[in-house]
């Protein structure tokens, strides 16, 4: 069975200065952490030069196809018909990206296909998360 997905798109970076790039971004779904979904930028793509992740809940991410959403770090909302406006902010400033809405949709099909929307606490590993927090780091 299957229980990690990824699936690469082209995100549209949106740069305070007139230009639009275009950069390859990394989704990730994995069933160990259901609540969540993971994107990745390049290195190219980032101001520190190595690759950058952000994390965020999957929940979010389907919300913010059809509405606004998010008032933390990870904003998502539709930009028009066919693209979504993800929103991420951090000390450095504000990352604003454009991705195809069909794109995001077939990802988070793929990604109900291994965990259903609703039921992800069922598949979460209690015991190994409270050993993990309580395990002595030194």
């Amino acid at each position: 069975m299957i229980t990690v997905i990824e699936q690469a798109v082209q995100a549209r970076l949106v740069a305070a200065a007139p230009k639009v790039e275009t950069v390859p971004v990394t989704l990730c779904y994995d069933r160990a952490d259901p609540f969540a979904v993971r994107m990745a930028f390049p290195a190219p793509a980032t101001l520190e030069g190595v690759e950058v992740s952000w994390t965020f809940a999957r929940e979010l991410l389907e919300s913010g196809l059809d509405r606004p959403t998010g008032w933390g770090d990870v904003r998502v909302r539709p930009y028009d018909i066919d693209r979504t406006t993800i929103e991420f902010h951090a000390p450095e400033g504000v990352a604003i990206v454009l991705m195809l809405t069909a794109e995001l949709h077939r990802f988070l099909e793929r990604a109900a296909a291994i965990v259903p929307p609703g039921l992800e606490h069922l598949y979460l590993d209690m015991d190994h998360d409270l050993a993990e927090l309580m395990r002595d780091p030194h």
